[in-house]
């Protein structure tokens, strides 16, 4: 299927004159890659994907190479899997400072006029490009442009002594997927590459443009968007800076490899199924999935446009919790309700984000196994501290009782391929499928055939039932909590793994659950997992995880993947849910448990 042109006026087609691979001019489709007839992508004269990756590879070095002083000045070995110190070792220490600042320090300094627009900026493009060159992080190198923006606020700050709006001069990184003016949307489909430049930007990147952010580079997502690594026919895959050898996670993969070297104080992402909050999970970053109708959502590329059956959530990826709320702050405050009508009118409460209203004690429900796929030993452990801690600083802690895990993920599936998995067919008709889009693609339910409209109607009544049911099992929790009180958010695993080894992700349902509810999800580093000495044995006293024999196919493969060495030095988070619609009130109980947490560790 060809993508979308010029939809809702968002997409313009670029008819450039030829230029020979590899040189190529930015967004300018070269000749031999043009489409020649209109018809069925056999007949449409498309390129292949390899012809689309050099020349998609060309002009993102070409931009790169215009700075060789950001390039790493030694090669890094192939077999060196932790790299993720080196993208700021060639930094200055004033560029240091500024790339270990979160975006809240950044503007408040940028207001101060601690630092200029143009130098916070040169420094993170410099974090980036070397980012890049070890990790296969991005797609589109807006750095020129960035730095023109920021000179011109630079210059209206000297001018008038006001900023332009509350991010200005904050460097901020976009999702490949998410329309940005004048630059290719590819989407990860090599059949959309040089075809989708944007004509506008979309409802997100406009918003954050008229708060002073600056936008510099677009980041690498998979092939479909349907998968929870990133690898695609364009770029090829995206690493994970603590260990090459496994995956940064996805579909907002990207985001997560460069934020988690310091190449970006703060991207956006979109979550449908854990796309924010798992890579934000393996790479020890905050990240959140919001009710849907919440942030702006219009102007994204993808397949199924149209189709809202189960919609997706755009949000952030960030160093700190703060980030989160000044994101949705910024958004929220633009009333994007008035651009974008599925959106909801419900303006951001930041004192609810900061805490008011929200119990100095907790209640809290522990998820430690759904039922389907058991977590790994460290997930347990840090379940395990995490209750610990809780009761430590007094909060009210039980177990959730897992409901219908398995049904959700087949349910969801059927939602995800209302068509069969036809669209997705087509598109990859000449841009041959990557392992794990092989994998989601082998899970399309109902033989492949698509749903009628009868079946279409049942699947969504079968979605209420299931909602409704989750519901009341939600609040039943009630009867067990020494409060009284209904449980204020579960405490999750983010995924049963760490960050895998590249194409083993194999379930989902842990992030996958709450999109089908329409849940807030927020995901917090609480540490790092170090494999010597690590005894991981004996169960924590309390935790109720499955340890008998697999239980499904898909629960002996992920349980095959534990290996104490595979994943030294990774990133250990979790993940808090709450109800729907309540994000500030998410980011309040976050602040208690990050608060628990500290205590504890501090005691």
């Amino acid at each position: 299927m060809q993508a979308p042109v010029n939809g809702a006026g968002l997409l313009g087609e670029t008819d450039a004159p030829s230029s020979p691979l590899p040189a190529v001019a930015h967004g300018v489709l070269p000749a031999a890659l043009r489409v020649r007839t209109i018809g069925r992508p056999a007949e449409r004269g498309l390129a292949a994907a390899p012809e689309v990756s050099r020349a998609k590879k060309a002009e993102r070095e070409a931009r790169l190479a215009q700075r060789p002083e950001w390039r790493l000045r030694a090669p890094v070995p192939p077999e060196l899997v932790d790299v993720s110190a080196l993208p700021t070792s060639q930094l200055t220490p004033r560029e240091r400072e500024i790339v270990h600042q979160d975006a809240t320090a950044l503007a408040a300094a940028l207001r101060a006029r601690r630092y200029t627009a143009v130098e916070v900026l040169e420094a993170f493009c410099h974090a980036a490009t070397i980012a890049q060159d070890l990790t296969n992080c991005l797609t589109e190198v807006l750095f020129e442009e960035g730095l023109r923006r920021a000179a011109e606020l630079d210059r209206h700050l000297a001018e008038t002594g006001d900023v332009v709006g509350p991010l200005h001069g904050v460097p901020v990184s976009i999702k490949d997927h998410i329309l940005v003016e004048g630059h290719d949307t590819a989407t990860g489909y090599a059949a959309w590459a040089f075809r989708t430049v944007a004509a506008r930007d979309a409802v997100v990147v406009d918003v954050l443009r008229k708060a002073g952010a600056v936008i510099y580079v677009k980041t690498a997502n998979p092939q479909t968007l349907l998968s929870l690594e990133t690898n695609n026919n364009i770029y090829g895959r995206t690493l994970n800076p603590h260990n090459r050898a496994l995956t940064p996670g996805g579909s907002s993969g990207g985001e997560s490899a460069l934020i988690a070297v310091h190449g970006s104080p703060l991207g956006v992402g979109t979550d449908i199924g854990g796309s924010i909050r798992v890579p934000a999970g393996y790479m020890g970053l905050y990240g959140l999935k919001g009710s849907v109708g919440r942030m702006p959502h219009g102007g994204l590329m993808g397949s199924h446009d149209g189709m809202d059956a189960i919609v997706g959530a755009l949000g952030p990826l960030a160093t700190s919790a703060r980030d989160l709320a000044l994101f949705a702050r910024v958004m929220l405050a633009n009333e994007p309700w008035l651009a974008e009508p599925p959106l909801l009118e419900l303006p951001w409460r930041q004192d609810v984000a900061d805490g008011s209203g929200v119990p100095a004690k907790l209640t809290v429900a522990v998820l430690w196994d759904d039922g389907v796929v058991a977590p790994h030993p460290p997930i347990v452990d840090a379940l395990a501290r995490g209750r610990d801690a809780l009761r430590a600083a007094g909060h009210d802690v039980i177990s959730w009782e897992p409901v219908d895990h398995q049904a959700a993920w087949d349910l969801i599936l059927k939602l995800y391929f209302l068509d069969g998995g036809e669209e997705y067919r087509q598109v990859l008709a000449e841009d041959p499928p990557v392992p794990q889009t092989e994998w989601i693609l082998g899970q399309v339910p109902n033989g492949g055939a698509p749903y009628g409209v009868a079946d279409v109607f049942k699947i969504n009544l079968e979605r209420e039932a299931f909602r409704a049911k989750v519901l009341a099992h939600w609040n039943a929790h009630q009867a067990r909590t020494a409060s009284g009180r209904h449980i204020d958010a579960v405490l999750s695993p983010v995924a049963a793994t760490l960050a895998p080894r590249h194409d083993r992700t194999r379930w989902w349902g842990y992030t996958s659950y709450w999109n089908l509810m329409d849940y807030p999800a927020v995901v917090f580093p609480v540490g790092r997992f170090r494999a010597a000495g690590y005894a991981g044995a004996q169960l924590p006293e309390g935790a109720s995880v499955h340890v008998g024999d697999p239980r499904s196919e898909t629960e002996r493969v992920v349980r095959a993947e534990w290996d104490p060495a595979t994943y030294d030095n990774i990133p250990v988070s979790l993940q808090l849910v709450g109800r729907r619609l309540n994000e500030e009130r998410l980011l309040g109980v976050l602040g208690k448990v990050e608060d628990a947490l500290s205590r504890f560790r501090d005691h």
